[in-house]
């Protein structure tokens, strides 16, 4: 594979389109038991269970994505769900506190993880609704979309946000909840509140396989518009790696997630990949706490690029806005400090690509914060095959 920018569309082209394959076939087997499960948690979450959640190597940042996901919904009027990342301590931390009505959630790369399968089969008999992302036991199990680890995590990492979308559907379903104007827009078949359930659920799946063409479609887009754009940042990324460079990678929310998948990933490389110097400025909530209450929140990636980059390093924000205030705070003290800088951002680009702060900057177009995220984790991780390719190449 070569990443020569006048080779980059084909390259990069191909690589969406695989995914795209993966994506496809997935939820158009899945999409109607995906539905299915997600009325079951909200019957858990309604009789007062909790989402648990826990996985192995990159697949503990799927962990804290769904988790930050149910509890800190994006869209406004949503209600707030109790959800925990269990992964530093899984093995102990979940039998400590388990209930019968809980949900837990096993994440591990393509092939499975035996400790994480030792853990699930422990929730399975004390009652909790069971979900193995991927498994063969369970209340929901599925086997790898991909044996690609990138994939595979990206497809599940659909999934996730689906099941978070699609159990809000099924609470503004009930007679008691006053909050289904919130869903509304993206659920208009939920104007009748005596629709029979079982037409809801097919109108769910069919709503779920509509939101992985959405997807598909963008990584699409961004292929056919932003190919060279991403290969520019590989080989501006892979001068400085070869210089001695550390990526430092940052972001808010799920995005925070993002960044610190991204981190292992150049790190500790599913696919065997040259370790490259990452550390991920969104992963220590002690740091991050104490900047955010003794200073503001605007400071949280500035003192840390402070303290940690150097002249010549990479900054690399995710961002699905392109205008939080300390993502632009961030990416200007890098460039004042010498650092190359590289945006990830959605919508329109906002800020960041009005304000010119990243030396690179790719766009997906679109205004859907899952959706947005979704074809994000697609582009870093192309970026990576690309940054591998490149080093080969120069050998």
């Amino acid at each position: 594979m070569s990443v020569a920018l006048s080779t980059s569309r084909d390259v990069i082209a191909r690589q969406m389109r695989e995914r795209n394959r993966a994506s496809a076939s997935f939820f158009g087997r899945e999409a109607g038991r995906l539905a299915a499960l997600s009325r079951r948690m909200a019957d858990r979450f309604e009789r007062g269970g909790r989402l648990l959640a826990f996985g192995s190597g990159p697949s503990a940042s799927d962990a804290q994505h769904i988790a930050v996901e149910f509890v800190h919904p994006v869209l406004v009027g949503k209600r707030a769900l109790p959800a925990l990342d269990l992964s530093p301590a899984y093995r102990e931390w979940l039998p400590a506190i388990l209930r019968p009505d809980d949900i837990v959630v096993a994440l591990a790369p393509p092939g499975g993880d035996a400790a994480l399968e030792m853990a699930f089969q422990h929730a399975m008999a004390k009652g909790a609704l069971s979900i193995a992302l991927p498994g063969t036991a369970g209340d929901y199990a599925v086997c790898e979309p991909s044996s690609d680890p990138f994939v595979h995590q990206e497809v599940i990492e659909i999934l996730c946000h689906t099941l978070w979308e699609t159990v809000h559907v099924f609470f503004e379903r009930r007679p008691l909840q006053d909050d289904g104007a919130a869903a509304s827009f993206l659920y208009p078949f939920l104007g009748d509140k005596g629709q029979p359930s079982d037409e809801v659920l097919q109108e769910v799946a069919a709503s779920i396989r509509s939101k992985a063409a959405v997807v598909e479609r963008l990584r699409e887009q961004v292929a056919a518009e932003h190919s060279e754009s991403i290969s520019a940042a590989v080989l501006a990324m892979l001068d400085r790696v070869e210089a001695g460079a550390t990526i430092l990678c940052f972001g808010n929310g799920g995005s925070a997630t993002d960044a610190t998948d991204l981190a292992i990933d150049l790190t500790a490389s599913a696919k065997g990949y040259a370790a490259v110097p990452a550390i991920s400025l969104a992963c220590d909530a002690a740091v991050l706490t104490a900047l955010a209450n003794d200073i503001g929140r605007d400071a949280m990636f500035v003192r840390q690029l402070i303290a940690y980059g150097r002249p010549g390093d990479v900054a690399l924000a995710v961002s699905t806005s392109g205008g939080s205030s300390n993502i632009i705070a961030a990416l200007a003290e890098a460039r004042a400090r010498g650092l190359l800088t590289v945006a990830l951002v959605g919508y329109d680009g906002g800020e960041v690509l009005r304000r010119r702060l990243a030396d690179h900057v790719i766009v997906v177009n679109s205004d859907q914060i899952p959706r947005i995220q979704e074809v994000q984790a697609s582009i870093y991780h192309v970026m990576l095959d690309l940054l591998e390719a490149a080093r080969h190449a120069r050998d």
